[in-house]
């Protein structure tokens, strides 16, 4: 499959915000109480949130598509000058294992690698320890640095490993 990507600005927080609404519940069922869901996805996936994420905390979204038609996200946020973290990548169910995923990711790296203009980096990105997910990251490169059960408010915790992955 042929995909393409384009960088995402606050208009588009509107349908990340869909993509998200489609995805982030089967990404999540079997691993989170429904109550957890959707506190992180009011937490992360309000308009106001998405807002903040893109002009305060720095977040750079691209939005993939399939033809005419939205398929998945990645945001990518610089923390240091020589450290990325990659704060989202979803792909909606029906587009998964088609190839999407390495090629957001690939997103991801060119992105990395023209923000830091060549110079060597480090991506990390946060992954729930029961997230399926964890078997492409660690088949993309990344290696698992650290875990960690990470409070995010009303009691709860997201109980992930911390990968990451040198860029040059």
């Amino acid at each position: 499959m042929e995909f393409d990507c384009r960088k995402a600005g606050l208009e588009d927080a509107p349908l990340i915000q869909n993509l998200a609404s489609r995805v982030f519940g089967p990404t999540y069922k079997d691993i989170l109480s429904p109550n957890q869901l959707d506190y992180m996805f009011d937490m992360m996936y309000s308009l106001p949130s998405l807002h903040e994420q893109m002009t305060t905390l720095g977040h750079q979204y691209y939005i993939a598509y399939k033809e005419d038609e939205p398929c998945g996200y990645i945001s990518v946020e610089r923390e240091k000058e020589n450290l990325f973290h990659l704060q989202k990548i979803y792909i909606l169910p029906s587009f998964q294992g088609t190839g999407l995923g390495r090629f957001l990711m690939e997103k991801a790296f060119e992105h990395v690698r023209s923000a830091s203009h060549g110079i060597p980096c480090t991506l990390e990105l946060n992954v729930n320890r029961y997230n399926k997910a964890l078997d492409f990251y660690l088949h993309m490169g990344f290696k698992i640095a650290r875990s960690g059960d990470f409070p995010i408010g009303n009691g709860y915790f997201m109980n992930d490993y911390i990968m990451s992955l040198d860029i040059n």
